[in-house]
């Protein structure tokens, strides 16, 4: 059956050459998490978390326990880390599909501890959180003491992993980052005294990674007897995060290889439905936000804000068709929207119009639509509609070229 002409191509094999490039970034010393939560940022958890398997990675990150699961079908021998911990209720579901929850507060040992022993489980091995200045979620190095303490000889529950999450490693003055690391090693140097040893430090992002700030955490896992395990997400989608405020002087080595090696996975594309031409004083769309000053030809393009195509891009962004950037004009519908083709000859029903991504000597990145938007390239690709297809494919223009 022919489907709606909105869909998105996914380079599996861009999303694995750009894993295997941060693998190497990285360094002998460090494990890559691969982040693959909020269905891999859009581009489809069973394509990616697959590619992210083929390409080396043994584990996985989702948000949720319903990720998880979803997770473990398509990667039954996978390390999958629940970074959001497991809700009320859910803790039966992390042992029976051997996840690894994240923990930080008394009640994730309470349903953790009671499931494992209702599914007659002996151990079951979490992460431990640590909030090292972010306040959102973890445990405040001054009250490990009582999370502490839940670990002891008849509790089911192994500490894997220490975390934290470094919530401004994309600003290129490290002071932050540095004070966060800080607290993490007075955090470890507790959990030492307590008599507990995690294998793993879980600390690290894209941003991190590409800054050139792995050295800092292998050296604090070091210290510790741990194995350092980095966390990238953004940079496996082939995007490098901006860095505000930038570098005064030279950018990190990695960093300029990174803008140089990773390559986009995703690319988003609809169809002109129909072509029409207008004369002046023609008004367009919804609420009459654009109005024909000359004669037009206008095009009718298969997506719309119910698509994630942001509605505030109507009179203020372009598409990609025959290679040219074409205006978006008027309103953009929930289903549909418009582009001038006035000055692109032979726009017929049919041509390919790319949302996001190259065309000829033309590419609309992620970053792009996060600028015109006045977002971030995350809500970008996360905001794709489940509507639209996802559609696993060899771009040659993608990748790089393996011998």
């Amino acid at each position: 059956m022919h489907t709606r002409p909105c869909w998105v191509e996914i380079s599996t094999l861009a999303f694995e050459d750009n894993y295997r490039f941060l693998a190497n970034l990285a360094g002998p010393q460090v494990e890559l998490l691969a982040i693959v939560k909020a269905n891999a940022y859009g581009h489809s958890l069973k394509l990616c978390a697959h590619a992210a398997i083929r390409a080396g990675a043994q584990w996985l990150g989702v948000t949720s326990v319903e990720e998880g699961i979803e997770a473990r079908r398509f990667c039954p021998d996978a390390r999958i880390l629940v970074i959001g911990g497991a809700f009320p209720g859910q803790a039966k579901d992390v042992v029976r599909h051997k996840l690894k929850a994240v923990v930080w507060d008394s009640w994730h040992f309470d349903e953790l501890e009671a499931a494992a022993r209702a599914e007659q489980v002996r151990f079951i091995s979490v992460q431990l959180e640590i909030d090292t200045g972010m306040s959102r979620q973890g445990v405040d190095p001054e009250s490990l003491a009582p999370i502490l303490a839940r670990f002891h000889r008849k509790s089911p529950l192994r500490l894997e992993g220490v975390m934290t999450h470094l919530f401004a490693a994309d600003e290129a003055n490290e002071q932050v980052t540095d004070d966060q690391i800080e607290r993490m090693e007075a955090a470890l140097s507790r959990i030492r005294s307590a008599g507990i040893h995690a294998g793993v430090l879980n600390v690290g992002n894209s941003a991190a990674l590409l800054a050139g700030q792995t050295h800092k955490i292998t050296d604090l896992a070091s210290r510790y007897g741990m194995k350092a395990l980095m966390r990238p997400g953004l940079a496996l989608y082939g995007l490098v995060p901006e860095y505000s405020p930038a570098f005064a002087a030279t950018e990190p080595t990695s960093l300029v290889q990174a803008r140089r090696e990773l390559r986009p996975v995703l690319n988003w594309k609809s169809q002109v439905v129909s072509v029409r031409s207008v004369a002046p004083g023609a008004v367009v769309g919804y609420n009459g936000t654009f109005v024909a000053t000359e004669p037009m030809r206008l095009a009718l393009v298969a997506a719309g804000y119910a698509d994630g195509l942001d509605r505030k891009l109507g009179n203020h962004f372009s598409l990609l068709v025959r290679g040219q950037r074409a205006p978006l004009v008027g309103r953009i519908s929930m289903d549909q929207s418009v582009i001038d083709v006035t000055d692109i000859p032979d726009v017929t029903a049919g041509d390919e119009v790319v949302i996001l991504g190259r065309q000829g000597d033309e590419t609309i990145t992620a970053l792009d639509h996060a600028t015109a938007a006045g977002t971030i390239p995350w809500e970008i690709f996360t905001r794709i509609g489940a509507r639209v297809s996802r559609v696993a494919i060899y771009a040659p223009q993608f990748s790089r070229e393996r011998p």
